[in-house]
């Protein structure tokens, strides 16, 4: 038996071709079996295991696709043929056209030439919107964000993407009727992006989607070998053949660039030189921003998070305003990796206090992560009013007060020449920033909306709950209850005005979040 791992470094394909050839039936599905995370097979937890005849039946299909046969004829090939007896046969056939193959490289070299000299001098002007290939971006959950009009028409054949972001996911809305696919490309579109997702995405999130939207496809997941070894590669390729309107399989050479915002693929005839796209593909950073900058707009369930620096206006008063910007900065700083943890998403700046959206993730819930984050930015906050204690000698508290609010609203983004900003609109960020108002002394307060629906495991481990007030009987905090607005606060004062808007809210202040249980 020789393992993935050894079978891709002896020969040079990608994990994404291995996957292939399984589909295509040249090599059989792996026996997968569990290594310790020391093993030597590059630490990884399961490896999947090939034939001892494997070696030789890639080497098989790479010597016949030097000679020019397609994919298809490949495959045929050595269904009827015994490999080892067949690699002896076409290695005596190679050494005949030998001569005849070096001819061709060196056309194919001075061809290569051109091309490489236009990449050198800047001269290529490929981007999204000269791209004739079908491309196509989906996030992590496998929905479709955007989609340029040759992947509409080739790939999906809808007329419109649908408006909500679960109707988007591509498991299921490629089964649906508007998508003018045959059934047996529609398993194989699923297949590729399956394949082409593993790369990122561990085996349970995917059968999670998988399961929730079409189970029926689960065969398609378990023939995917997952080993971790195209983590660390940033444009992964492999051929994908699909039915044209004659009904001929027609061959793809389908790149995916990966980004922390999902995936882009795009589907190029194999006939074509990639040379050009994948300089393109190559420049990241203006493939992305071109990419957010033409994001759908999307119905989209989401957390919003609203924290503002409390009593900001006398603490710049207090400050010189070269250290009042340099505080600013530093709270921003220190929130920016946090952000990232807990998969955020900065929204607009709102003087001295920000906004965060979370989105549905494959791996994770975003509502807790909204939660987790919150309490993070609360205890990173703590720290950086001691250090400027230290630092200035004085008493101000340094505090963020932070309302967490869900809802589902309509996503976009607003874009100037170098700058791209999402924005939300609804009334699920405007209560968030009442109830950042509403909170104070460096406090967390969220709606019963969103805590209800996180899991009974979630909030087992969230300590929350409403400080109720009483002469007789004096102050107690109330674990696991809610309130609304107007019985927590005199909302007919003139300083309450602005926060009549959420007075039949019903709300909970978040004390601290436990690893474990705490009940």
């Amino acid at each position: 038996m020789i393992s993935s791992k050894a079978l891709i470094d002896q020969t040079g394909i990608s994990r994404a071709t291995l996957n292939n050839y399984i589909q295509l039936g040249i090599l059989p599905k792996p026996v997968v079996q569990s290594l310790s995370a020391s093993a030597d097979e590059g630490g990884a937890r399961v490896l999947g295991f090939f034939p001892d005849d494997s070696l030789e039946r890639v080497q098989a299909v790479q010597i016949l696709k030097s000679q020019g046969h397609s994919m298809a004829q490949v495959a045929e090939r050595l269904a009827k043929t015994d490999a080892l007896l067949e690699v002896q046969e076409l290695q005596a056939l190679s050494v005949g056209n030998l001569s005849s193959n070096t001819r061709v490289a060196a056309k194919n070299q001075s061809a290569q030439s051109v091309p490489k000299a236009k990449m050198q001098s800047g001269e290529l002007t490929l981007s999204l919107d000269t791209l004739t290939h079908p491309a196509y971006m989906l996030n992590y959950n496998f929905e479709l964000t955007w989609l340029n009009e040759a992947a509409r028409k080739e790939v999906f054949g809808f007329i419109a993407p649908p408006a909500k972001s679960s109707e988007r996911n591509l498991i299921g809305l490629l089964s649906r009727p508007e998508v003018c696919l045959a059934l047996d490309d529609q398993r194989a579109l699923v297949g590729l992006l399956l394949q082409l997702a593993s790369s990122r995405i561990a085996y349970e999130p995917l059968a999670k989607l998988v399961n929730q939207h079409d189970p029926e496809l689960m065969p398609l997941l378990d023939q995917i070998v997952f080993d971790g070894s195209n983590l660390e590669q940033a444009v992964n390729e492999v051929e994908f053949f699909q039915k044209n309107s004659q009904g001929e399989y027609v061959c793809y050479r389908v790149y995916a660039v990966y980004f922390r915002e999902g995936i882009l693929v795009v589907h190029s005839p194999s006939t074509e030189r990639g040379d050009e796209l994948l300089h393109f593909l190559g420049r990241r950073d203006q493939v992305i921003h071109s990419l957010l900058s033409k994001r759908l707009p999307v119905m989209t369930p989401l957390a919003v998070l609203v924290a503002d620096l409390q009593n900001s206006t006398r603490i710049c008063s207090d400050l010189p305003p070269d250290e009042y910007f340099s505080l600013i900065n530093q709270i921003w700083a220190t929130m920016s990796p946090i952000l990232r943890k807990y998969t955020g998403t900065h929204g607009k700046h709102v003087g001295d206090g920000v906004v965060y959206y979370f989105f549905p993730q494959a791996e994770s819930n975003y509502l807790f992560n909204a939660v987790a984050c919150a309490d993070e930015l609360r205890q990173a906050m703590r720290k950086i009013s001691s250090e400027w204690q230290l630092k200035k000698n004085w008493f101000t508290e340094l505090q963020l007060n932070i309302g967490l609010h869900e809802g589902q609203e309509w996503l976009g983004s607003f874009q100037s020449a170098n700058h791209i900003e999402f924005a939300v609109l609804g009334n699920t960020i405007n209560q968030a920033s009442r109830l950042s108002d509403f909170a104070r002394q460096g406090s967390i307060w969220a709606t019963k909306d969103l805590i209800s629906k996180l899991s009974v495991d979630e909030r087992s481990r969230i300590e929350f709950g409403v400080l109720r007030k009483s002469q007789e009987n004096g102050d107690r905090f109330v674990a696991s209850t809610y309130a609304q607005v107007e019985s927590l606060l005199d909302l007919q004062q003139d300083k309450h005005e602005k926060l009549r808007d959420i007075s039949q809210l019903a709300v909970t202040e978040i004390k601290r979040i436990s690893n474990t249980r705490l009940y």
